[in-house]
């Protein structure tokens, strides 16, 4: 995945494949309609140590350039919010429970989930909706390809092995 948005926005396409409505963004059109919950899926942190790609990760064959390019990157630490608005508290907690029952399976793109968090499911006025507060912390990899001159040419991110 190139950014954070693509992250999100894998993340929110895993969770509809498994049946939970998800959002990367919250526009009216896509707060659902009665009987099921929605989950928006959010950047909340980000922790990466020191700037740049320090460590040295080894070599990947790029077919398309035809070469050789040497990885560097580092281990980073993302949390997702994953929170669900639903018109019922009922409604919210169904929805936690597919939230649940998706993240103890195969995850998209090696996310490597490390904690996972909800809270207590409240009456949001300002949304006219029921909110069951969620969070997932997970492990990522941000990695560059550098070319024979030594210039980054790509950046990823992606799961626990690269």
């Amino acid at each position: 995945m190139k950014d954070l948005g693509e992250v999100r926005g894998a993340l929110a396409a895993f969770l509809k494949a498994q049946g939970l409505p998800a959002v990367t963004a919250w526009p009216p059109a896509d707060r659902g309609g009665p009987g099921r919950a929605v989950c928006a899926v959010s950047l909340r942190g980000m922790e990466a140590g020191a700037p740049g790609f320090q460590d040295y990760l080894g070599e990947r064959y790029d077919e398309a350039r035809g070469a050789w390019g040497e990885l560097y990157g580092k281990k980073m630490k993302l949390t997702l919010g994953l929170d669900l608005y639903a018109a019922t508290a009922d409604q919210a907690q169904a929805g936690l429970d597919l939230l649940t029952a998706a993240l103890e399976g195969e995850l998209p793109a090696g996310l490597r989930l490390e904690e996972f968090s909800a809270g207590e499911t409240c009456w949001r006025e300002s949304e006219r909706r029921f909110l069951c507060p969620a969070q997932a912390r997970f492990a990522v990899w941000s990695y560059v390809v550098a070319g024979e001159d030594g210039s980054f040419l790509d950046f990823e991110v992606e799961g626990e092995s690269v």
